[in-house]
């Protein structure tokens, strides 16, 4: 698939008179950063909470209203022209208008008249919320194919705690990713994905670790996500991005083994992209270890499991087994030789030692090998992003 698809796209954005709307400035910011067009329609209330002059300096085009409803038809030209329309944040009223087919205004007459994709991102107090006829109203553009952004939880305008938040913006632009993405080959399924390092403990303030950032683990989830997949990630101790996923925290390898096994029967690809410690402490002090009176200090260590070969035994025919591997020297033979031991589908392997690539860059170069392919071998350089879309697109 090109990598190129987030580029130029054409987003038509509704803007309601909700609080949520000083948020708006700062989408616009990051739609236009990403490389896309940019159309704003204002309702009435929606100008009391964000200045039409912020949002055309920042869009770099006027901004739609009721007062500019000219001869153009612009809530059909507007429709016809988005790629995807999103309304954000969306009031309760905004959302019963549409669900009625009430177009008194440019903004609802614009969702009337598209054929794209219509986002609502409702935003408001709980109760309002979680009223019954604003849930039969939701579930009415439901199932009429509207894509409804459900709100987030957290402190509210009206000074109290409950589901009401429209998402920030830089999640707003990932939804809008996902609406977009041209391929949707992995509706449907689930992907479980482990990312990052783990920490096995040698005390209560030392553990053995390595410089695994989870960047690649977490591309290979965002672009399964853009696809259409659920995703869930196993994560060592590192910050994940993580809009969209369940996020599972673990430490060592001996709770990452848990988790994959809780989680495998829900899965139907597991894509093993953590570095997993392949030892740890065989006696774990509760005490901190003091260096007084020691000028040496060993410590014993035994092999943790290979989660890998362990779920490669027990996974079955109908689950994709996804493996990395990272080396310093004899890539491919010490690939294709973990492929077979484990019971890998396919395998990913990177040489750590390369400048720019691997652990913590945001950048990498990788071999595929697959078993299904007679172990044909494939290499994906550039960014992760890039590389993770390339490497489902290989799998699809």
């Amino acid at each position: 698939m090109n990598n190129n698809w987030k580029e130029g796209r054409k987003i038509l954005l509704g803007v309601t008179g909700g609080i949520a709307a000083y948020k708006i400035p700062a989408l616009v910011r990051l739609i236009k950063k990403a490389g896309c067009e940019v159309e704003i329609i204002l309702t009435k209330s929606a100008e009391n909470f964000v200045a039409p002059m912020t949002l055309e300096t920042l869009s770099g085009k006027k901004i739609w209203n009721d007062k500019n409803f000219d001869s153009t038809i612009p809530h059909v030209k507007l429709a016809e022209w988005a790629d995807v329309f999103l309304i954000a944040p969306c009031t309760a009223n905004t959302i019963a208008k549409i669900a009625h087919g009430i177009s008194d205004n440019l903004l609802t007459s614009a969702a009337v008249a598209c054929d794209s994709e219509i986002m609502i991102f409702p935003a408001m107090n709980e109760k309002m919320f979680n009223a019954p006829v604003t849930q039969e109203n939701l579930k009415i553009l439901a199932g009429r194919n509207f894509k409804i952004i459900s709100p987030a939880e957290g402190p509210l305008a009206c000074g109290v705690n409950g589901k009401g938040r429209m998402p920030e913006p830089e999640n707003i632009l990932l939804e809008i990713f996902r609406s977009l993405c041209p391929v949707k080959d992995l509706a449907g399924k689930n992907v479980l994905v482990t990312a990052g390092p783990t920490h096995e403990y040698l005390d209560p303030v030392r553990f053995i670790s390595n410089p695994s950032s989870g960047k690649m683990g977490a591309a290979m989830a965002r672009a399964a996500w853009y696809r259409g997949a659920d995703v869930k990630i196993i994560s060592g101790p590192v910050e994940i991005e993580s809009y969209g996923f369940e996020v599972i925290k673990i430490k060592s390898a001996l709770e990452m083994l848990e988790a994959v096994k809780n989680n495998l029967e829900w899965a139907d690809y597991i894509v093993k992209a953590a570095a997993v410690g392949d030892y740890r402490a065989k006696n774990f002090s509760a005490h901190k270890i003091k260096r007084e009176g020691r000028e040496n200090f060993s410590v014993e260590l035994e092999s943790n499991p290979d989660i890998a070969h362990e779920i490669g035994k027990i996974k079955g025919d109908k689950k994709i087994l996804i493996g990395f591997a990272a080396e310093t020297d004899n890539l491919s033979s010490n690939a294709r030789g973990k492929l077979e031991r484990k019971n890998l589908d396919y395998i990913l392997a990177n040489e750590i030692s390369s400048s720019n690539a691997g652990f913590a860059s945001d950048y990498n170069k990788l071999h595929l090998i697959s078993r299904e392919q007679n172990q044909s071998e494939k290499i994906f350089s550039g960014l992760k992003e890039d590389i993770a879309f390339d490497v489902w697109d290989f799998i699809k």
